[in-house]
Order: structure tokens, then sequence, then C-alpha cells
């Protein structure tokens, strides 16, 4: 297990409330709801920065696609699709 450090966070009277009643209901210190919270959003952001860096070194490599490009593909999609439909007509 990881060695854990301290920090302190300022929440709204309110926010305190509903903290302590989650706690409450499942058994758990805040401290606990607190580190669940924070790892989660730090997972959830580090994963869209990742995401977003993955799509910047594409665009640096020029793996792009144009919106003229994508439009002509999308209708492409579409047109392959009616005549799918029509021959099963």
């Amino acid at each position: 297990m990881d060695a854990t450090s301290p920090i302190s966070a300022r929440v709204d009277a309110t926010t305190l409330n509903d903290l302590d009643r989650l706690a409450e209901r499942y058994d758990r210190s805040r401290s606990w709801l607190v580190a669940q919270a924070v790892r989660e959003y730090v997972d959830r952001e580090t994963e869209f920065l990742d995401f977003i860096k993955a799509g910047e070194d594409d665009i640096a490599k020029g793996n792009v696609v144009s919106q003229a490009e994508m439009e002509a593909w999308f209708e492409a999609r579409i047109a392959q699709h009616n005549r799918n439909a029509s021959a099963k007509s």
C-alpha cells in the first residue's frame, strides 16, 4: 500500500453536511470518502489529458482528416446505407 499524505481543503457547510451523511451511510470516514473522490477526479482528468495529448501528437504527425473529407466519408456511408436498404426492399 502506498504511503499517504494529509491535505486540507475548504468546503461549504452544505457539502460538509452531505459528506458526513455519506460517511455515516457507507460507514467510512470523511477522509476515506475525500481520498476516493480525489482519486477518481485525478484518474478521470489524467485520462482526459492523455486523450488530448494523443490527438495533439496525431496532429503534429499530420494524421488529420479535413472537414470536407469527413463530410464526404459520411455522405458515402449514407449513400451505401440507402443502397443496401433499397436492395432489401
